[in-house]
């Protein structure tokens, strides 16, 4: 009898990770695009104020501002790229800065802080398709490595595993953020992408590129999504 009570308890949280929640919202920035900073702090009040469990914010640096005499340390193509598809999901002609991203279904400008408080609002009241569990993380000099474990159906679905700065201080001397000092937050600097195809477990190693610094504080962002670009499900751990 006492097997079976533990059993059921066990089944029972199974499903309430589940139904958690799970907003996650990409902001796509640039430190060479003068509108960029009020989206950049919006992002970070967000953090704060909100449940990190059922909130993920990240911030993707792009590549395309890069040539007006500013190179940003954390932009990437992949990040550009990441972008553009989304732009072909939501049949837009051109990709802009600051855009957000909430759950991959719907976009708008990053710093309209109060109508991104609305949206996670009205997410957070919808229940997630899978959860993720982590497991024997380790975080080396070079590497971070752990294992993971998916409940729910993952047909058609893929993982997302990116290593997020928490914050950073820029000196920009060139561009249009010339002589300003800016603070980002949420700094994705790198990333992997896993078709779960039908295997709902296993171990990722990501390496630390050479952007980051000893002073950083990491997070492992775990985050699932389907093949229309829409969350399904997601996780964090600082490291």
């Amino acid at each position: 009898m006492n097997r079976i009570v533990i059993i059921l308890f066990f089944i029972a949280l199974t499903l309430n990770a589940q139904q958690k929640p799970v907003v996650v919202l990409e902001l796509f920035t640039s430190q060479g695009c003068s509108s960029c900073p009020p989206a950049d702090d919006a992002l970070y009040r967000i953090k704060e104020k909100l449940d990190t469990e059922t909130v993920i914010p990240i911030a993707y640096h792009v590549d395309y501002w890069n040539y007006i005499g500013w190179k940003d340390p954390f932009s990437k193509k992949r990040f550009t790229d990441k972008q553009r598809y989304y732009g072909q999901k939501f049949r837009s002609n051109s990709i802009y800065t600051p855009q957000l991203v909430i759950n991959g279904n719907e976009h708008l400008v990053g710093s309209n802080e109060v109508s991104i408080y609305k949206k996670v609002k009205r997410y957070l009241k919808e229940t997630a398709s899978n959860s993720i569990v982590l497991s024997d993380v380790k975080k080396e000099d070079k590497s971070v490595s752990f294992n993971y474990s998916i409940q729910g159906d993952i047909k058609d679905k893929y993982l997302e595993a990116i290593l997020v700065i928490n914050d950073r201080t820029t000196k920009v001397k060139r561009g249009e953020n010339r002589n300003r000092t800016l603070y980002n937050s949420n700094i994705a600097v790198t990333e992997k992408v896993i078709s779960l195809i039908d295997k709902n477990s296993g171990a990722l190693e990501l390496t630390i590129p050479e952007v980051v610094i000893k002073e950083d504080t990491l997070r492992l962002v775990l985050i699932i999504k389907d093949e229309n670009l829409s969350v399904q499900g997601g996780t964090q751990i600082e490291l």
